[in-house]
Parts: structure tokens; C-alpha cells; sequence
């Protein structure tokens, strides 16, 4: 006797349109638990590794920094800063108002009502939207530009500064033109598991992005030539290769023609890593060169790049998946005034995306902030740990803060929104440290009577 199960009964249609709204939050909840959980376990939380003789230096400016440079730095942070805060109010406020209302949909509706192919009317959607929201903060752009001018900072000419930002736009035209047509894509394609897809396609783009950018996108704004034959590129060379870090070349970038701040980086990866020197740092004393740059191979070394980029490419693709939650919601899409049920799938959502993605890297700022000024700790001891000279190390600090003007003691909300680095005195006493818990001399105060 054969017993016939009845087929299941199916599921109601709500609980079916809940199963992908279900599955993408416990996507999101996983990856952005994994991203807290290994920042957790590898951020360098103590860069220096071990108890300090005495106990920690109390960060002092007034040691290293003549009253002179404290108040000309001071000055220039109330200068810069009300501008900086109002740019990003603004700015912020402005995609808020376009994709949180329907002030957006319908502009953005005009702009392409006369275009038939969704792909054209996402990419003119993108290059608009993102046109009109680098002219509402361009006024702000050149009153910063113009302070920098004022302090010594900035070289450039305005035409000069102006082909920078028209550059820059052009680069975002094409970084949210390609995410948004791969997202519209998916959208189209899977209407309902779009965001799968959508987010290992951001994972990709993420670190697909870092490995292009050094050798698409740094010369768009420098021009680059190899460091002569010398002394100081043979020894810069020669700390890489006893650093146990591959660097193929030493190249010096033009950043005088834009500014007189001085900097290095180690860029690329394999056969694309080279050390990059400011054309501006040239002008010091090779020793502080060595310094700044040892910092740069301390960066390459632990492979902080590659690892950043993973991280981000994890928290992408965890936000992505919570950006699916939110399109999905019929009261966000009647609130930005998008077709009920399509809100992610027409090129007037655009506006909403663009609001909702900035909201969120705005959120992660801070974190990333925090986590960076560990980073860069670790980079400062491993620089020490190369050249066991605490006392360049010391002098090259006070250099770089004296010349860039940067702000000895932050504010918790600058520490907030913009400090990726430990602040200068920070960084001195630190050094201080590293010297006593090594046994050698410790460098004097720079500040002296």
C-alpha cells in the first residue's frame, strides 16, 4: 500500500518576501561581526610591547614645541577648522535632503526622462547627482584652499587647484558610475538575492581598487620620476632589503607644485611596491628622511594596506547587505519618493543610495580613525626599531608638525572625524619611551631655554 504525502503547503506571500529580508540582516550581522572581531584581535593595541621603565611619558607640546609654533598652529586650526565642520554639515545635509525627500527622484527624473536605456539613465543619474553635490561644498573647498594660502601650506595656483577638483570629480564619476551599474545590474537580474551579488561584486571592487589605484589613479594628480642614483637612494634601498621588504624602485612625486607640506609612503604591492618621497622632504637631512621613510617600510612590513583592504572589503560587503534592508522597506521608498516595490531598481533611487551609503561612511569614520591611529603607532615603533635613532625620530616629529601646522592636542571631536594619525607630541613621547625601554639615550627636549 503506497501512502501519499500531501505536498507542502506553500508559504504565505508575506513570509516569502520575508526570507530575503531575513537572510541578507543575518549576512550583514555575520560580516560586520567578523570585521569587529578582527580588529579586536589585530589592532596593535600597545605598539611598543612591553612596560615602560617609569611608566608611560605624559605627552607634553610645551617640551619640543616653541610658543611661537604652538600659537601659529592654534591659529591655523581656528581658521581651518568652522570651515571644515560647516563642509561637512552641509554636504551632508544636502544628500540627506536629496535622498531622504523626493526632491531627488523628481530631480533626477527630469535629468533622465529623455533617456531610454537604464544603463545611460543610472551613469547620467551618478555623474549628476554627484556633479551637484561637489558644487554645494566647492564654495567651502576654496575658503580652505584660500587659509592654506594664507599659512604657506598650498603652492598652487587656481588653476591649478581647480584642475585638481575637476580631476578628482572626474575619478568619482567613474568609481560610483561602475558601482551602481553593477548594483543595478544584480538589482534587475535578482530582484530579490540582488544583494549576494552585490556584495562579494563591492568585496572585488574593494580590494580590486587598492591594487589599481597606485598606478591608475596617483598619477592622474602627481607626476613621478625615479630617484637619481646616490647615496640616499643606495641607503633607502638598502633599509627596504634589510627590512625584508621588496621595494622595486625610489620614486620622488612633484607635491611642491601643490604644497609645502612633507610626506613619504610605500605604495603598491609586489611588483608594483616602490617607495614614494615628496619632492618637499628631499630638503632635509637624509637621517630624517631615513626616519620617515623607515616608518613607511614599518606600513609595508606588516602589511597594513593589504590587511586594511580586507577589512574594508569585509564591511562593504556586510554594509551592502544592510543597504538591501533598507531599499526594500515600502516606507523608506515612499519617503524618498520612489516607485513602491522598484525603489532600488530605477535610476531616481539614486539619490536615496548615494544618501544612505554616506551616511554610513561617515559612520564608519570614526572607527576607522581609531583603529588607524594604532597603526600608525605600531609603524612609529617599528620605525625605531629599524634605525634606533629616537632622537631623529624625535626631530623628524617636530618637523613634520612644525611644518604642516598640525594640531598638537585635538579635540575629542577632531580626534572623532579627522585624526588618522597620533598627534605630534603623542608620537615624541612615545619615541621617548621606546628609548627607555631599550637602554638608550633618551633624546632632550627640543624646547630648551
Amino acid at each position: 500500500m503506497t501512502v501519499h504525502t500531501p505536498p507542502a503547503a506553500p508559504l504565505p506571500p508575506a513570509a516569502d518576501a520575508r526570507r530575503p529580508r531575513v537572510a541578507a540582516a543575518v549576512t550583514a550581522g555575520v560580516l560586520l561581526a567578523a570585521v569587529a572581531v578582527i580588529l579586536a584581535v589585530t589592532t596593535p593595541w600597545d605598539p611598543l610591547s612591553g612596560r615602560v621603565p617609569g611608566g608611560r611619558t605624559v605627552p607634553d607640546p610645551a617640551l619640543d614645541f616653541s610658543a611661537a609654533e604652538l600659537a601659529r598652529a592654534r591659529a591655523f586650526d581656528a581658521k581651518l577648522n568652522p570651515i571644515a565642520y560647516t563642509r561637512l554639515a552641509v554636504s551632508l545635509l544636502a544628500v540627506l535632503a536629496l535622498g531622504l525627500t523626493p526632491l531627488g527622484a523628481r530631480f533626477l527624473g527630469w535629468v533622465t526622462a529623455r533617456v531610454r536605456r537604464w544603463p545611460l539613465r543610472v551613469a547620467l543619474a551618478a555623474v549628476v547627482l554627484t556633479t551637484v553635490l561637489r558644487l554645494v561644498s566647492l564654495p567651502f573647498g576654496i575658503r580652505g584652499e584660500t587659509v592654506l594660502r594664507r599659512y604657506g601650506l598650498s603652492t598652487q595656483t587656481w588653476g591649478s587647484w581647480l584642475g585638481d577638483q575637476a580631476r578628482s570629480l572626474a575619478v568619482t564619476w567613474v568609481v560610483w558610475s561602475l558601482a551602481l551599474l553593477l548594483l543595478y545590474a544584480l538589482l534587475r537580474r535578482f530582484p530579490r538575492y540582488w544583494w549576494t551579488g552585490a556584495a562579494v561584486g563591492a568585496f572585488l571592487l574593494v580590494v580590486g581598487g587598492s591594487f589599481v589605484y597606485p598606478v591608475v589613479v596617483e598619477p592622474v594628480f602627481n607626476k613621478f620620476h625615479s630617484l637619481p642614483a646616490g647615496r640616499l637612494r643606495s641607503d633607502l634601498l638598502a633599509m627596504a632589503d634589510r627590512d625584508g621588504v621588496p621595494v622595486e624602485d625610489v620614486l620622488v612625486a612633484d607635491a611642491s607644485r601643490r604644497t609645502t607640506s612633507l610626506n613619504a609612503y610605500v605604495s603598491g604591492f609586489g611588483s608594483t611596491r616602490r617607495i614614494v618621497v615628496y619632492d618637499t622632504l628631499l630638503k632635509s637631512p637624509p637621517a630624517r628622511i631615513e626616519s620617515i621613510v623607515a616608518h613607511e617600510l614599518g606600513h609595508a612590513k606588516h602589511r597594513d594596506v593589504l590587511h586594511g583592504t580586507l577589512i574594508g572589503g569585509l564591511g562593504v560587503a556586510g554594509a551592502v547587505c544592510l543597504l538591501s534592508l533598507l531599499l526594500s522597506s515600502p516606507r523608506l521608498a515612499r519617503r524618498s519618493g520612489t516607485p513602491e516595490g522598484a525603489a532600488a531598481a530605477d535610476a531616481r533611487s539614486v539619490a536615496l543610495v548615494l544618501a544612505l551609503v554616506t551616511v554610513a561612511m561617515q559612520l564608519g569614520g570614526p572607527v576607522q580613525n581609531f583603529v588607524s591611529r594604532r597603526v600608525e603607532a605600531r609603524a612609529d615603533a617599528h620605525a625605531l626599531d629599524l634605525t634606533r635613532d629616537p632622537a631623529t625620530f624625535v626631530s623628524m616629529q617636530h618637523e613634520l608638525s612644525a611644518r604642516n601646522l598640525s594640531d598638537p592636542r585635538p579635540d575629542g571631536l577632531e580626534r572623532l572625524l579627522w585624526s588618522s594619525h597620533p598627534p605630534g607630541p603623542e608620537r615624541i613621547a612615545m619615541a621617548r619611551d621606546w628609548a627607555r625601554l631599550h637602554g638608550v639615550p633618551v633624546p632632550p627636549p627640543l624646547n630648551r631655554p
